[in-house]
């Protein structure tokens, strides 16, 4: 018998701790199907919109070696879920491990002989650092930085070479001036 798993997750920002998940995932099974999460929701369950679309974040996760298919996740209850890919086994994130909805999962899902695995979460990146950052690096002007700054437009070529031949001039001139107060 091939042994299907399920490893549902919103999966923006792709980063190691998705992919973490997703190899490890199908170690434990033969075929890995994945359900990537609604932008709606997304919304309903975490409050936000993910940064990269749906579309984009299917062809992501379809392109992981592990993966042998990507499914639209849009069902809150997993179940329902379950009734439509038939898998044996699903897979979290240990951060899910030990919450209220995930232990009522747990119950339901051994009642229709699936196993609930959960893999070490990656504390140290997650799509909600990664998007905080990507907030906060836009939310401030960035700072004017002289050497940063573009160069003069074409037309304008050569201005500054009369301006720093002025400036030249100026001090040969106060040269001259103090050499003939001598």
């Amino acid at each position: 018998m091939t042994r299907i798993g399920f490893a549902p997750g919103v999966y923006d920002l792709f980063h190691i701790g998705h992919l973490n998940i997703l190899r490890e995932a199908r170690r434990h099974c033969d075929r890995l199907v994945v359900g990537v999460t609604t932008d709606d929701l997304t919304v309903r369950l975490k409050g936000k919109v993910p940064v990269i679309p749906l579309a984009e974040r299917l062809d992501i996760v379809r392109s992981i070696r592990y993966v042998d298919e990507a499914v639209v996740e849009s069902e809150v209850d997993k179940l329902n879920t379950w009734r439509r890919v038939g898998f044996h086994v699903i897979f979290k994130g240990d951060d899910w491990r030990g919450t209220p909805k995930w232990e009522e999962f747990e119950r339901r899902f051994a009642k229709v002989g699936v196993e609930v695995v959960y893999f070490p979460y990656t504390r140290h990146t997650s799509s909600t650092l990664l998007s905080g950052a990507l907030k906060m690096l836009s939310a401030h002007e960035p700072p004017e930085i002289r050497s940063a700054q573009l160069a003069e437009p074409l037309d304008q070529e050569g201005g500054h070479e009369q301006h720093v031949g002025q400036q030249q001039r100026a001090v040969h001139r106060e040269e001259d001036v103090l050499t003939s107060q001598e």
